[in-house]
Parts: structure tokens; sequence; C-alpha cells
């Protein structure tokens, strides 16, 4: 076996060692599963900070209105994907039906 054959063998296998990583990291279905757990532990964090948002009233929300500048971006995300989803029992049914 020549050296051009060992290096095309050994490309060969780093090729087909990259594609399982992305398939695994990047294009497997527990990627959106675990995108979607991640959200809701998001959502839970920001109701938690600021339940004033939903009518809920607190005396949390006096401290936490400080983090408000750092997490303006992100509030408008969760404010806007929380009024969208139909029900949390909506969003937790999903996990287990395909």
């Amino acid at each position: 076996m020549t050296v051009a054959d060992r290096i095309e063998t050994f490309r060969a296998a780093l090729e087909e060692w990259f594609r399982g990583l992305y398939h695994g990291m990047v294009s497997h279905a527990a990627y959106e599963k675990i995108e979607k757990e991640a959200e809701d532990v998001e959502d839970s964090f920001m109701l938690a900070c600021f339940p004033d948002a939903f009518g809920v009233p607190s005396p949390v929300s006096y401290y936490t209105a400080e983090l408000l500048p750092f997490l303006e971006d992100e509030f408008e995300a969760w404010e806007r994907r929380l009024w969208d989803r139909g029900s949390l029992l909506e969003r937790k049914g999903q996990q287990y039906h395909f």
C-alpha cells in the first residue's frame, strides 16, 4: 500500500467521522428535543423573574426589574413565544407524540 493510498483511506475515514459528528450534533431528531427543553427552561426562568407580564402579581418583579435591560431581546422573544403557544400542556404533550 502506497502512501497516497493510505492518505486516501485516512481521508475517507475522516470524512465519514465528520459526517457522523454533524448528524449527531445538528441534524439528529434529538437536537430538536434538546432545543425545546432549553426553551422550556428559559421560559420558566423568565416567568419566575417577570410574572407581571402576564398579570400575576409578585414582589419578585421589583427586584428582577434590574435584569430587564440585560434580557431585553430575550424578553421580547419569550413574550411572543408564550402568546403564540396554545398552552403549556400542549407543548409538553408534543414531546411524547411524534
